[in-house]
C-alpha cells in the first residue's frame, strides 16, 4: 500500500498512536487497523525481536528513539493528534519517559490511552516478569486444562494475551470511544490478562457451584474428559474432533458410528467415560480421516477435522469465506468481523523517513 491508499472500514476517522510492543499490543493495533483505523507505529531501532507481517500490517510505521528529547517531542506532537494511544510497557516506564497519561490527557483530553500488561498497573506483582502461561496459570484456567494425572498444558498464548489481552484492550478502547462522544473526553482503559483471562473463565466459575460443570480435569466435559467432547486419531495419523454435546447431535454421531446402545448408556456419568472413549478410539482407528470426513462432516454430529495452519484456507468452508489468505508466503486472517457498509481489509504497512509528519495531512 502507497501512503495515500485510502483505508476502509467503520473507524477510519480515528487515529491511533501505537508503541511497539509484542503480543497482545499489536494484536490490538492488527484489529484497529484492519477496521479502518490509522495506526502510526512508534517503533524502536530494530523492531521488537519479532517481525510479524500478518500482526503487523496496516500501519504507518516509522523508527523513534523515545530517550531521547527529540524522540519524545515527536510522541507528544503524535499524542496530541491522536485519538488513542496503546501502549505495553511495565508500569511506571511511560511516566519516567514525561508521556504517561496525566501529561498526554492534559494536552489532549480527548485522547483515550489503553495500557496492556500482564499482572496490572497495581498489586504485588504489577512490575514483576511474566508471560501468558504465568498469567492464566493465576487466573484458575491454566489447571483445568490438560489431561489428567500430567502437568498443565499451554493452549498456546490464546487465552492470556489474544483473548484475555487484546481483545479485552480492543473492547476497552471501542467502549471509551462511545463514550466520547458523551462526555467529550477520553480516560485511561486499563487491560491487565489476568483481568480479561478471569473473565473468560465466568462460564466456568458460574456454573463448577451448580455441579453443572466441572474444572476438574478428569471431569471436565469441555476440557477432553468426555468421549463425546474431545479429539481422536483416525487409521492415518491424522486427528478429528467431536463435539456431540446435547443429547440430540450425540444421538446423532452414535447412530453414524454404529455404536452399540449398551455402550452408549450412561453418557453423562463420568465413571463410564474411561470405557466408551476407549470404545471410541478403536472405532476412529479403523478409518483415515478423509473417510470420517465422508461420513460425518456436514452432518448434526458436530464434527470436524483437526487441521494444521497450512491447511486450513483450503477447507471449503474456510475458502468459501476467505477466512485465510495467502500474502507474500504468510498465511494471515481476514478482518473480523465482518461489516455490511462498511467492510475493513487487510493493509500493508508502510515504513515512513525519520521526520515524516505523525499524520496525513
Amino acid at each position: 500500500m502507497s501512503d495515500t491508499e485510502v483505508r476502509q472500514g467503520p473507524l477510519t476517522h480515528i487515529k491511533v498512536m501505537e508503541f511497539a510492543g509484542i503480543g497482545p499490543g499489536p494484536h490490538c493495533g492488527m484489529l484497529l487497523a484492519d477496521l479502518g483505523a490509522n495506526v502510526l507505529r512508534i517503533e524502536r531501532r530494530g523492531g521488537n525481536g519479532w517481525p510479524n507481517p500478518a500482526a503487523d500490517r496496516g500501519r504507518r510505521r516509522i523508527e523513534v528513539d523515545i530517550r531521547s528529547d527529540e524522540g519524545r517531542a515527536y510522541c507528544l506532537e503524535a499524542a496530541d493528534g491522536a485519538d488513542v494511544l496503546i501502549e505495553g510497557f511495565r508500569p511506571g516506564l511511560m511516566e519516567r519517559l514525561g508521556l504517561g497519561p496525566d501529561i498526554l490527557s492534559a494536552r489532549n483530553p480527548r485522547l483515550v490511552y489503553g495500557r496492556i500488561t500482564g499482572w496490572g498497573q497495581d498489586g504485588p506483582l504489577a512490575k514483576a516478569a511474566g508471560h501468558d502461561i504465568n498469567y492464566i496459570a493465576l487466573t484458575g484456567a491454566l489447571a483445568a486444562i490438560g489431561a489428567p494425572g500430567k502437568p498443565a498444558t499451554p493452549p498456546l498464548n490464546l487465552v492470556g494475551d489474544f483473548g484475555g489481552g487484546s481483545m479485552l484492550l480492543t473492547i476497552g478502547i471501542l467502549a471509551a470511544l462511545q463514550e466520547r462522544q458523551v462526555s467529550g473526553k477520553g480516560q485511561v482503559v486499563d487491560a491487565a490478562i489476568i483481568d480479561g483471562a478471569a473473565s473468560l473463565m465466568s462460564f466456568f466459575s458460574g456454573l463448577a457451584p451448580s455441579g453443572r460443570i466441572s474444572v476438574e480435569r478428569d471431569k471436565n466435559l469441555l476440557g477432553g474428559a468426555a468421549p463425546f467432547y474431545r479429539c481422536y486419531t483416525c487409521g492415518d495419523g491424522r486427528e478429528i474432533a467431536v463435539g456431540a454435546l446435547e443429547p440430540q447431535f450425540y444421538a446423532e454421531l452414535m447412530n453414524r458410528l454404529g455404536v452399540p446402545e449398551e455402550q452408549r448408556k450412561g453418557r453423562d456419568d463420568p465413571s463410564r467415560w474411561d470405557m466408551q472413549s476407549r470404545c471410541l478410539e478403536k472405532l476412529f482407528a479403523g478409518k483415515s480421516r478423509a473417510e470420517w470426513c465422508e461420513i460425518l462432516e456436514g452432518t448434526d454430529a458436530c464434527f470436524a477435522p483437526v487441521l494444521t495452519l497450512e491447511e486450513a484456507p483450503e477447507h471449503p468452508q474456510m475458502r468459501e469465506r476467505g477466512i485465510y489468505q495467502w500474502k507474500d508466503g504468510v498465511i494471515q486472517p481476514a478482518p473480523a468481523p465482518r461489516f455490511s457498509r462498511t467492510p475493513g481489509a487487510v493493509r500493508d504497512s508502510v515504513i515512513l523517513p525519520p521526520g515524516s509528519p505523525p499524520w496525513d495531512r
